[in-house]
């Protein structure tokens, strides 16, 4: 068989047996849909425990609304931090193919525990009532240590799914190929479309099983899809791209080396130009106004390097540091948006239990968790619309391929994320003068007169303000970290909201013990006609306020790494 021309393979990859990925027969969109199914598959799984969570604590569970939130948050916070374990795992050891296939089977596992924890009878005492919504009494501790267990395997499966496979997913295109670096743009597009799309069945299918058939069914569903969704992603191993490291060398040992050769040379003066004789890899842009204490890492004036097997460092490996360094700003000022961001899935979803959810006459009222439809639905309808239209307008007056820069479409998603917070506080204002004026106060059981309806614009909101920020901090972090590194940097954009949902717990722990103090009704009271989520939430949109300058600035001055 004759060897491939160098033009038509892929530097960096190989395909299925070891050798240059040819770029005609591997990759692109014919690989991109097998993973994109998965993420469909891996995302209806995740929301479906992840969604409803709140009303099973409340439930089942028997936990009040403050100890329920919190420990939704701080599950979703542990499971959007331990990607960055997901992501180290493959990139320096196993590689992303071989990550994705091990934690899948985690995933089948945890998920297979989780339900087996709904429905053992056992783990029920006979002399609870037990159904969708409520129990008699509290559950045995061994029922409730066996569920948190389970839960928190599943959050270290997805810790190595999710990076690994976005990344896996990118990777299937070729940034210095002009075309298929257009197809990667519009792949994080349609990746978050697929993923929304998982969501969207989730909030209609899951959340209905699970408040008024079976939480065990309910449980068990995603289970099976995602044991589906792993052959789907076998399906397509002859046909990827295998990304590798060019210099077989370990990315962190690169960039660790180089903080601590700058460390060990810290009262060196940096030098002022240098020439990079390292082999193989293309030159990352200069940015030696930037982090310039790490050129310190460029020489030779600490003679202990040698014998302690710390060679200099080339210039590369210098601004490989430096893009990570510079990706710290950004991420900093991102976090007040998942802050806000991480209550749809908590305090929105017990407002919802509490209005009225009828449906017509027919009296089939809605799942309150299932209100979390419409924001996954309009990231659904809106995505093809910005994919489509949006960009290709854009890309007229910009002169960009992407149509606007990543910094500016995250820009965009927090000032929609700022103004969606607003109409939320107001929303609940509104929702408590309800109560007030029908008296119904000191009835909690009571169903609020308001529409479950008027909570649907913030859902809306929050969904469009996603579209901008989650898909332009995927293709950021992707783009600006160095090649061998970037499930870590899928995994940095993650703990955005990790880090966002621990913020999150801190807050409602300490205003709630700061609220409730003499006696008083808290901010968080479970009778929430007695509680001011519309004060939580004007915080909130404050905090966005205060920080959306503070992007701003740090967007402004950013220096993109060349492609």
């Amino acid at each position: 068989m004759d060897a491939p021309l160098l033009s038509d393979t892929v530097e960096g990859a190989v395909d299925h047996r070891g050798q240059p990925a040819i770029r005609s027969k591997t990759g692109k969109w014919r690989s991109a849909v097998f993973i994109i199914g998965v993420e469909i598959a891996e995302r209806f799984s995740y929301c479906g425990i992840g969604s409803n969570l709140i009303t099973y604590l409340t439930g089942p569970l028997q936990q009040s609304t403050v100890t329920a939130a919190v420990n939704v948050n701080t599950w979703s916070g542990v499971a959007s931090m331990l990607p960055l374990l997901g992501a180290f795992v493959a990139d320096a050891y196993l590689g992303r193919y071989r990550t994705i296939l091990l934690a899948s089977l985690l995933y089948v596992l945890g998920l297979s525990l989780l339900t087996l924890s709904a429905v053992l009878p056992s783990f029920i005492p006979t002399s609870c009532d037990n159904n969708a919504s409520t129990t008699s009494c509290h559950p045995p501790q061994y029922q409730i240590i066996f569920f948190f267990s389970s839960l928190y395997l599943v959050a270290l499966a997805q810790g190595g799914h999710k990076p690994c496979v976005q990344a896996f997913g990118a990777d299937q295109f070729d940034s210095q190929h002009p075309v298929e670096f257009k197809s990667k743009s519009s792949f994080f597009n349609w990746w978050y479309f697929g993923m929304c799309g998982g969501i969207v069945c989730t909030n209609l299918i899951l959340t209905y099983i699970q408040d008024n058939l079976n939480w065990g069914l309910g449980f068990g569903i995603p289970c099976v899809c995602l044991i589906v969704a792993l052959l789907v992603f076998l399906l397509g191993t002859y046909t990827y791209r295998y990304s590798f490291n060019i210099n077989n060398e370990n990315p962190f040992r690169r960039v660790a080396q180089v903080f601590v050769t700058a460390a060990r040379n810290w009262r060196a003066t940096p030098p002022t130009a240098m020439v990079d004789e390292e082999d193989g890899e293309a030159l990352l842009l200069k940015s030696a106004n930037q982090s310039g204490f790490l050129d310190k890492a460029l020489l030779t004036t600490v003679s202990e390097n040698s014998k302690k097997g710390w060679v200099v460092c080339t210039v590369n490996q210098v601004e490989e540091a430096k893009a990570l360094l510079r990706l710290a700003p950004i991420w900093a000022t991102c976090l007040i948006s998942a802050l806000s961001g991480s209550q749809s899935s908590t305090f929105f979803t017990k407002q919802g239990a509490t209005m009225d959810r009828k449906i017509g006459s027919s009296g089939l009222q809605i799942p309150p968790a299932s209100l979390q439809t419409f924001g996954s639905l309009s990231i659904v309808l809106f995505m093809p619309v910005y994919d489509r239209v949006l960009i290709p307008i854009a890309r007229a007056f910009t002169k960009n391929p992407s149509g606007i820069t990543t910094l500016q479409r995250i820009g965009t998603g927090i000032v929609l994320s700022t103004i969606a917070m607003v109409v939320t506080a107001l929303v609940e204002g509104e929702r408590l003068q309800t109560a007030i004026d029908f008296n119904i106060v000191d009835i909690p059981e009571a169903t609020v007169p308001m529409s479950v309806w008027w909570l649907v614009p913030q859902y809306i909101l929050f969904g469009i303000s996603e579209a901008f920020t989650m898909v332009g901090l995927q293709e950021f972090f992707y783009d600006q970290m160095p090649k061998a590194l970037r499930s870590v940097g899928l995994a940095l954009y993650l703990s955005i909201f990790g880090v966002g949902s621990f913020l999150s717990s801190f807050l409602v722990s300490s205003i709630e013990k700061l609220t409730s103090e003499d006696g008083q009704d808290s901010w968080f009271s479970n009778n929430l006609n007695r509680a001011h989520l519309d004060y939580f939430y004007w915080l909130l949109a404050g905090l966005s306020a205060i920080g959306l300058p503070l992007y701003i600035y740090f967007a402004k001055s950013y220096v993109y790494n060349r492609v």
